[in-house]
């Protein structure tokens, strides 16, 4: 079918959408719990909205569309007090982390539905494999040109979204020595990666994606698995690259930080996106999976090697005034304690590791990370 018009938004609203972790509070393995806890929580009051996903242990929870950081975490933490609620009356945890440190993929139950079933005959093993958790961010756009503009002008930002919210450091038991090893896992799809560039919709729609359509591989915008792709149904470009966070401040913080950015983007005093962006960005990419605040990558225009730490920090800076004219200072206080103080997920649960000696220990932490919200 012909791709979606796109219906412009509001420029520069934002939406959350978490990947939860269902946890058995006695082993702290993963749980195939959702149809119970969706169940429970069709039953209540909840804000923004939840929604299967591909296996049984998880859940996606999607906030409604906001314009400020505080509206976006006050929703988030309602959020919260109704999934743990309900999870308590289940006998169910929750956490964030983006991959869960000892679960095994071939013990999880794909969720019965038509496309999760059509996903798991396609992809086989990877379906279940793609037990794994992430945050996206939306970001509205007043225009399908906007939107790939923004979509291509993020690109050298990518790597600061993936060391900030960080969380998979364990896979199968073991610690990958990746920050984030999620995004390994997401890129083992075909059509992962990042999105080709254009900057005319005309040019998207009507050239590449009736080409991909004509091929038969996909069907809809839902078919890619880009790092950033425009969601012409929503009007807006969707950020995919982010662990779930531990807590959801950190995830309101880091829409915000988006939120930010896009609005610098916008003004347009940069030297414009270009093909060539691209030459070192799956570098990049690795550095800030691998080593997160520790990677060195790549100024994809002036071939500057970077401390993404100093990046960050340099960044963060520069987005003060459009982070205040947006109400969002306090996101960036939040990451800038991160970048310069604290260090990101992947570093506490390492520690937390340290300090439990097993496994199981982390995931108790991420349990009571996401339940009290502290540390941030």
């Amino acid at each position: 079918m012909p791709l979606e018009p796109f219906k412009a938004s509001r420029s520069l609203t934002m939406g959350v959408e978490l990947e939860l972790q269902l946890v058995n509070p006695a082993d702290f393995d993963l749980t195939a719990s959702a149809p119970d806890l969706l169940h429970l929580l069709s039953l209540r009051k909840f804000p923004g909205d939840v929604k299967p996903e591909m296996t049984e242990s998880m859940i996606e929870v999607l906030t409604d569309v906001h314009t400020r950081h505080d509206e976006l975490l006050a929703q988030l933490r309602d959020i919260r007090a109704v999934m743990v609620s309900a999870g308590d009356r289940l006998n169910i945890s929750i956490c964030g982390g983006g991959t869960h440190p000892f679960q095994h993929w071939v013990e999880q139950h794909i969720f019965s539905g038509p496309r999760f079933e059509q996903l798991s005959q396609l992809y086989g093993y990877l379906a279940k494999q793609f037990t794994v958790f992430g945050q996206h961010v939306h970001i509205g756009c007043a225009s399908a040109d906007e939107a790939l503009y923004l979509l291509h002008a993020l690109n050298r930002y990518v790597p600061h979204f993936i060391a900030l919210s960080a969380s998979s450091p364990f896979l199968q038991g073991v610690d990958t020595l990746f920050d984030s090893s999620r995004l390994n896992s997401v890129f083992a799809f075909p059509l992962s990666g990042r999105a080709p560039f254009l900057l005319d919709w005309s040019e998207f729609e009507h050239g590449y994606f009736a080409k991909m359509e004509n091929t038969g591989v996909v069907k809809s915008m839902k078919d890619f698995y880009w790092d950033i792709r425009p969601k012409p149904e929503f009007g807006t470009i969707e950020l995919r690259v982010c662990d779930t966070p531990l807590t959801i401040e950190r995830a309101a913080a880091l829409a915000a930080y988006l939120q930010a950015l896009c609005r610098m983007l916008l003004e347009r005093r940069m030297p414009p996106p270009a093909e060539d962006d691209y030459l070192v960005y799956n570098y990049n990419r690795f550095q800030a999976c691998r080593f997160g605040f520790e990677g060195v990558i790549v100024h994809p225009q002036t071939n500057e090697n970077l401390s993404l730490r100093e990046d960050l920090l340099t960044t963060l800076r520069q987005l003060e005034p459009h982070a205040e004219a947006l109400h969002g200072l306090p996101a960036l206080a939040e990451l800038h304690r991160a970048v310069a103080y604290e260090g990101n997920h992947a570093g506490l649960l390492r520690r937390q590791f340290a300090d439990e000696g097993g496994v199981e220990g982390m995931v108790d932490a991420a349990v009571r990370l996401f339940r009290d919200g502290v540390p941030s």
